[in-house]
């Protein structure tokens, strides 16, 4: 488990991000137009998961946008926006932001993809929603870089994230 916080107050997750060097496990998310996804799909290519609570929050869709600027300039790299928002809403803040260049995957179903990745909040008025983190993985699946935000209303470090690329 990890401790985060939410506006400074303490708040826990399911357990902690995959280490660097270590596999990323395999996963099954929801797209926009609801077919499923999983890790095995985006082999061959660097991925960002943009991880966070909800595409409704202002530093949440701030980071959507940042990263969907970023994507379009990155050579075999995706941008993957994960989040337990519903395919429905995610698809409508990207076609009202014009943003084309992330892919948006939902953990709506089942929630597994929060838990294997130790994302879960488990207490606090976000119980059940993501954390906010990202994680870039190598074109095999490794992890080169992976950060928790310490307070879920702050961004992630982007230029870090990229640097790993």
């Amino acid at each position: 488990m990890a401790q985060i916080k939410l506006k400074g107050n303490p708040v826990n997750t399911t357990g902690t991000l995959p280490q660097i060097g270590t596999q990323a496990s395999d996963f099954t998310l929801v797209k926009t137009d609801l077919s499923t996804v999983s890790l095995t799909d985006f082999k061959g290519s660097k991925l960002v998961l943009n991880i966070f609570p909800s595409i409704d929050t202002s530093t949440c869709a701030t980071s959507v946008r940042k990263f969907n600027e970023t994507a379009s300039n990155l050579s075999n790299t995706k941008v993957l926006c994960i989040s337990r928002d519903l395919p429905f809403a995610q698809n409508r803040f990207c076609g009202a932001e014009g943003l084309e260049n992330v892919v948006n995957l939902s953990d709506f179903r089942d929630g597994s993809f929060g838990e294997t990745y130790g994302l879960t909040i488990t207490d606090g008025p976000l119980t059940g929603l993501h954390s906010r983190a990202v994680i870039v993985l190598d074109e095999n699946g490794v992890v080169k870089h992976a950060e928790q935000v310490e307070d879920i209303v702050d961004e992630p470090n982007y230029e870090k994230a990229l640097a790993a690329l």
